[in-house]
């Protein structure tokens, strides 16, 4: 990387080709933070704000003299390097760095600690309602810590002189951590055994232990015993769950279809597996807690998330240890769309679906694996407005990752100058856009003192690490950041152009679709817009293929949620342990999330057959000769019934002859052999 600290120098241009950059170096550690190749670079020397018209027209001379004059280049040319200057200082997109007054104490490292950052900063491998995390002792722990440190807090982010030049440098420390999928598997693992990684066996024994408790438990509430219940057990509790894996894969508007008699609807593995009535009952009595231990709101223990905590604890845990973060993690917020109004639902006016389930999520940047989340389940009684809910959040999200310098980006929901001082107190780096009344945030950048911005003007204040921006994308847009360093903006090449906005993204007044042509963007935009991805990339694939049915029990939406999570990460790390390569047995040319989930639905129903299955089975064995095992057409009934073998067809006929055996009405004639067949 070129610098230029003279002050008659307007910039130097710092760009890359991908003539000399292959796509598979762009993700190692010798690139920027996931940033295109094609972006050109350019290094804006520090202006100060003109306080007369005097010096207003001295810092004229001395740009026109900049233009005029030499410029470094990274591998540009000169004539390039006048057209990118032509392009950023002129032509309507002045690019000039607003301060305060400069402040003593700041540290300031060599030119080679940044210059080895804006080169070497990459992923490796591959309305405010307060939260509840119902987790007593970590929310004193968390609140003892928030107040001891906003007491230095206080003493410096809202006082005049916090802020200072945009002038200084500043220091990344390299990312080394081990990071990737962490397990022993081999290259004849197949997809059961990286779910199994996620979603263990015991998981399905303590569905199946306390399933069959609450079949007691409601039964000995009601006065009477269910003839249609017996209890279930693991082979079965795997069946079930990879029967609702397939039924997001073939989607029908209601459960009883798939074992509709029609041929053209109904399914044939499913009939062969379980019937419907007993598909029903296992979803009537599904559990995953003891209900007659739970604690009634107000008592001592009560828990908001007690239904699925035992389900919930073990998920948490594999889903941290199967995949170790890589450098860049993206924090933000999945709503779960639910079909009826609960108490934990979640407000919030400037997304596109404003009532929901929420669940925060911690998720790679990169490969949208889902490291953490956590639940909002109401408003706590007590009052704990002294800790906002980003600060919460994010907080809580990232814990044991402290001094291991991962560079975290969110949202404006939580980005606030208290937090970004405490993760970089804590050894990790962050980006995301603000509101500018937020405390903390430097008065002359805020929209009544700036005023009204050309599209690709922006002014920055900085002290240390933290860089605050404003600029004029699609809309204003403040910024705080801890791991751009000020004065640096791109300029996209202009082959990214997508007709289709992401609402979220365009809430923050951010275009995630792609970079516009010919608009320089400071770099924590741009890192911003190419990081943030991280929980939309695991939604999106989440969503393609649902999982569980819509129903009126809050808790077993986050119960089908982090099955579908597991499912995704499992397949992500299936995807980065292989290489690509398919498990052993497939013969596809690409191995897709969707052949994943087959694959995976099919293993865990396996070679399970339930009462139905089995005397189907048993009665296609003995088809060559039925009447020598008592299968006999005879008359079943005074009234005729339509023939069971014509409605298999698609046909209408009725008869009063049938199997007494099977139990169906079937025309005289070749029905009764073609319906033993």
């Amino acid at each position: 990387m070129a610098t230029a600290r003279n002050g008659r120098e307007l910039f130097t241009i710092l760009e890359t080709s991908a003539d000399t950059e292959s796509s598979s170096e762009r993700h190692d550690r010798d690139s920027p933070l996931n940033l295109s190749a094609d972006v050109k670079w350019f290094e804006i020397a520090n202006r100060i704000k003109p306080d007369s018209d005097e010096e207003e027209a001295l810092e004229v001379e001395d740009g026109e003299e900049g233009e005029n004059g030499p410029s470094g280049g990274g591998g540009g040319g000169a004539a390039e390097a006048a057209d990118a200057a032509s392009l950023v200082a002129g032509g309507g997109c002045n690019i000039i760095l607003v301060t305060g007054s400069a402040t003593n104490g700041i540290i300031k490292h060599d030119e080679e600690d940044y210059a080895d950052y804006s080169t070497n900063c990459s992923d490796t491998n591959s309305n405010d309602s307060d939260i509840d995390f119902s987790d007593l002792e970590e929310e004193e722990e968390e609140r003892r810590s928030f107040f001891s440190f906003e007491e230095d807090l206080d003493q410096d982010c809202t006082a005049p002189d916090f802020w200072g030049e945009p002038d200084q440098v500043i220091s990344i420390e390299p990312f080394s951590s081990v990071c990737g999928p962490q397990h022993s598997l081999g290259d004849e693992a197949d997809t059961r055994d990286y779910f199994r990684i996620l979603f263990p066996d015991s998981l399905f024994e303590h569905m199946v232990e306390q399933t069959n408790n609450y079949a007691l438990y409601r039964q000995r509430r009601s006065g009477k015993s269910d003839p249609h219940w017996h209890p279930t057990d693991v082979r079965e509790m795997k069946a079930y769950v990879g029967l609702n894996i397939l039924m997001g894969i073939n989607q029908l508007p209601d459960t009883g279809m798939y074992w509709a008699s029609d041929i053209f609807i109904g399914n044939a593995g499913f009939k062969k597996t379980m019937t419907s009535r007993r598909f029903e009952k296992l979803t009537q009595y599904l559990q995953l807690c003891d209900r007659e231990s739970e604690p009634a709101r107000g008592e001592r223990g009560y828990d908001g998330l007690f239904k699925i905590r035992p389900f919930l604890d073990v998920v948490e845990n594999t889903m941290w240890d199967a995949y170790m973060p890589n450098r860049c993690l993206t924090i933000d917020k999945c709503a779960i769309v639910t079909k009826r109004q609960f108490s934990p639902n979640h407000y919030m006016s400037p997304k596109p679906l404003r009532k929901g389930l929420t669940v925060w999520m911690l998720c790679d940047s990169r490969s949208g694996y889902c490291h953490r989340t956590k639940i909002y389940v109401g408003k706590p009684s007590e009052d704990k407005t002294a800790i906002s809910l980003g600060y919460r959040v994010v907080t809580s999200l990232v814990r044991g990752l402290e001094g291991q310098y991962h560079h975290v980006f969110m949202d404006s929901f939580f980005t606030s100058v208290p937090l970004l001082q405490r993760l970089l107190r804590d050894g990790l780096y962050a980006c995301g856009p603000t509101q500018p009344g937020r405390k903390g945030y430097p008065e002359v950048l805020r929209p009544r003192n700036v005023g009204k911005l050309c599209q690709g003007e922006f002014y920055q204040c900085q002290r240390g690490n933290l860089v605050a921006t404003v600029t004029r994308d699609v809309k204003m847009v403040s910024c705080l950041s801890t791991n751009s360093a000020p004065g640096i903006v791109g300029i996209s090449p202009g082959h990214q152009q997508h007709q289709d906005v992401d609402e979220e993204s365009e809430s923050d007044g951010l275009d995630s679709s792609g970079l516009s042509f010919g608009i320089p963007r400071p770099l924590p935009l741009l890192l911003y817009q190419e990081n943030m991805r991280g929980v939309h990339l695991c939604d999106q694939l989440r969503e393609c293929y649902q999982v569980g049915r819509p129903c009126k029990k809050w808790w077993r939406y986050f119960l089908w949620f982090y099955v579908n999570l597991c499912i995704v990460n499992a397949y992500i790390v299936t995807r980065e342990s292989r290489g690509g390569t398919p498990p052993a047995g497939f013969s596809g040319k690409q191995f897709t999330q969707r052949h994943f989930r087959v694959r995976l639905a099919q293993q865990l129903i396996g070679d399970y057959q339930g009462a139905r299955g089995m005397e189907r089975a048993a009665r296609k064995r003995h088809a060559d000769s039925p009447i020598e095992y008592g299968h006999r057409l005879e008359r079943m009934s005074e009234r005729s019934r339509r023939c069971r073998n014509c409605t298999n067809k698609g046909l209408r006929h009725e008869s009063v002859f049938g199997c007494k055996i099977c139990n169906v009405h079937l025309c005289r004639g070749g029905c009764f052999s073609e319906f033993h067949k």
